[in-house]
């Protein structure tokens, strides 16, 4: 495809070219878009696109397998316009999946499903498979290259502004060339960057907020340097079109957004802007400059991902109408396909997994997607961890309680809920968790008391509650030597019960919390916040280690200030977080190292880490260094609309590594 172009290798525009790619996102599962509106979706914005790609190609056009099904089966005249501009080199197909996912999210073997099916979708109705694939929402973590490349791309697309906040050591000139990005144990694959900013000039002079010279003005000086652009990158349905997603949406005056837009593309080559396919821009990986092997992900920002800091991992993981619940939903359908592959529906199961329903939902469409996913999980679920038996025995009445097993030793008080107050596993030479004292740091905003075990609520100007109470707690000892604690605590928004085994054949604590609060409102709980205790660990050699969507990644923490749920602003409660799509992330200087375990069926909760080092009163280093597992954040997706009633339920586990 696209073999007439010719992209010159030079950097100064006075004596090369730039190159300027686009490509339009098509998503009839836009999550603010009642199914009876698609028809007018495909007439007022998706022909138009095409007449646009007719006049003005190479485009870029990305589409799900599940859209591109959708059209087929109400506007077939589509399938064969595109099909058509495919064939003359007008049109490039950008990959994306069967469903936009959320890749760092779920498991690697989904994402493999995912993109399979899309290519099969692809070659049926277009007979083309994409060389270039968008990440969706732009949700980046390192283990998805190798997944990227095994599905055959040659190159993904990336947002440059997230990823490179992240990395003020890149040169300026990054963003204008084709790099690599990096995957796990030096898998690799091509990348191509889109703009956020360029982007939003494109729709801002769509919708009538600037005029076209205001956009040739910004234009011209992105461009100065040469290279690539990518234009527009984002979706095609905010065109003669309004998905009612936000009451700020651009009032529809006049239908003549794609009209600017085609302006647009028509002025780019007096601007010295040549429009290129997307792929078309990979001969420039030889171009001086080009071609480096980029890591974008990094221990502060594990999984970077599109447009502005709202966005974050957090968006679908733990906000929206119940994204909590209806993921561990899938989690439980996919354990119940694993077990019986024969009878497994994966393109049913990237249906439910897709983004859409985790953020903008309807209600109509919120209601119909909970009927769905509760009938496939009638059929595919695996069954559920049955509730811990109480412990029996008389309450203990001591604020301190002395726990001891052939595999570790720990002290809990009861006056904070039977916080861990430390927690030495067997094998280890010093207890690595634990809580650490008020005044133990002298940065002001660290002098607080920290806690390991315990439970953490905040709403926007309320006080917190947590499970850090006098609670009423029994202590029991099972036949292998293993010692249950099991707490009742009473809260201001309803009781906590709070269970937890100290394993006698292996250094482990397992977790299972219920929550019966009959109102949650709109808050952010927080649980676990395991704390290291500094003392411990050789602070130089500090590792993180998780899976996010694919295989294990690792990021050196050795001065590195992280900090993944400070808030972004009043609305976000969260900045960053760690998908532990695997279940378990872990911390260690090689010699001693803890995992924490997440039963992702009961609960996928998202990791946040908050690593800073700081220097000790006697002049030597120290750290606070604190691992918390998050059930609930804000930002403007979430609406309280519980997909099951009754007590929510956690279970996650600490062990020795």
């Amino acid at each position: 495809m696209n073999a007439p172009f010719r992209l010159s290798t030079r950097t100064d525009r006075k004596d090369g070219e730039t190159a300027g790619f686009a490509f339009f996102h098509l998503n009839l599962a836009f999550s603010s878009i009642e199914e009876e509106r698609r028809g007018a979706v495909i007439a007022n914005c998706y022909h138009p696109l095409l007449d646009l790609c007719e006049k003005r190609g190479p485009l870029g056009v990305e589409v799900s397998g599940y859209t591109l099904e959708e059209i087929a089966a109400r506007d077939p005249a589509w399938i064969a316009r595109a099909r058509a501009l495919l064939a003359a080199d007008k049109l490039e197909l950008i990959g994306s999946g069967y469903s936009q996912m959320i890749g760092p999210l779920v498991p690697a073997r989904v994402t493999r499903e995912n993109l399979r099916l899309a290519n099969d979708v692809y070659r049926r109705l277009l007979g083309v498979k994409p060389r270039v694939a968008l990440v969706n929402e732009q949700a980046y973590a390192a283990g998805l290259v190798p997944l990227y490349a095994q599905a055959g791309y040659d190159a993904i697309l990336m947002d440059w502004e997230n990823a490179a906040a992240n990395h003020p050591e890149w040169p300026e000139e990054t963003q204008v060339l084709p790099h690599y990005a990096l995957g796990p144990e030096g898998t690799r694959i091509a990348l191509l960057w889109s703009n956020t900013t360029l982007f939003q000039q494109m729709q801002r002079l769509a919708h009538g907020d600037i005029e076209l010279e205001a956009y040739l003005n910004f234009l011209r000086r992105k461009s100065a340097g040469g290279g690539a652009l990518c234009l527009y990158a984002s979706d095609a349905e905010i065109f003669d079109f309004r998905p009612g997603r936000f009451r700020t949406e651009e009032r529809l005056d006049d239908k003549r957004e794609w009209a600017r837009i085609d302006a647009a593309l028509a002025a780019l080559p007096d601007e010295g802007v040549t429009l290129a396919a997307p792929s078309a821009v990979l001969r420039l990986l030889e171009a001086p400059g080009a071609g480096q092997a980029l890591r974008l992900e990094s221990a502060a920002c594990p999984v970077p991902v599109k447009k502005q800091r709202k966005y974050n991992l957090a968006r679908w993981a733990v906000t929206g109408r119940d994204n909590t619940a209806i993921n561990a939903a899938c989690a439980r359908i996919y354990q119940g396909m694993l077990a019986d592959e024969s009878n497994a529906d994966w393109k049913e199961l990237c249906y439910l997994w897709a983004s859409d329903f985790r953020t903008h939902l309807t209600e109509k469409r919120w209601a119909a997607y909970c009927q769905r996913l509760r009938r496939a999980e009638a059929r595919w679920a695996a069954a559920a961890a049955p509730m811990p038996a109480p412990a029996g025995g008389a309450p203990v009445q001591d604020r301190h309680i002395a726990i001891t097993t052939p595999m570790l030793t720990a002290r809990l008080d009861r006056r904070r809920g039977l916080a861990l107050q430390t927690l030495h596993f067997a094998g280890q030479e010093r207890a690595a968790l634990g809580g650490l004292p008020h005044g133990s740091f002298d940065d002001i905003a660290l002098t607080a008391d920290w806690y390991t075990g315990d439970s953490v609520f905040e709403a926007p100007g309320e006080h917190k509650v947590t499970d850090l109470e006098w609670c009423e707690a029994r202590i029991a000892t099972e036949a292998d030597g293993a010692m249950v604690a099991d707490a009742r605590i009473e809260t201001p928004k309803g009781v906590i019960r709070k269970w937890m085994r100290f394993a006698a054949d292996a250094p482990r604590v397992d977790f299972d919390l219920s929550f019966d609060w009959p109102d949650w409102g709109k808050g952010v709980l927080r649980l676990g916040h395991f704390t290291l205790l500094p003392d411990a660990f050789a602070l130089d050699a500090l590792t993180l280690r998780s899976c996010n969507g694919g295989g294990p990644e690792s990021f050196a923490l050795a001065g590195a200030r992280v900090d993944h749920g400070a808030p972004v602003s009043f609305l976000v409660s969260s900045s960053h977080g760690l998908g532990m799509s695997e279940g378990w992330a872990e911390i260690g200087d090689g010699s001693t190292g803890i995992r924490v375990t997440v039963d992702r069926a009961t609960a996928p909760l998202l990791g946040m880490l908050t690593h800073r080092p700081l220097a000790a009163r006697n002049g030597s280093r120290s750290l606070f260094c604190q691992l918390q597992l998050s059930a609930l954040e804000l930002d403007d997706t979430r609406k309280p609309s519980p997909y099951a009633a009754g007590p929510r339920r956690f279970r996650f586990s600490v062990e020795a590594i």
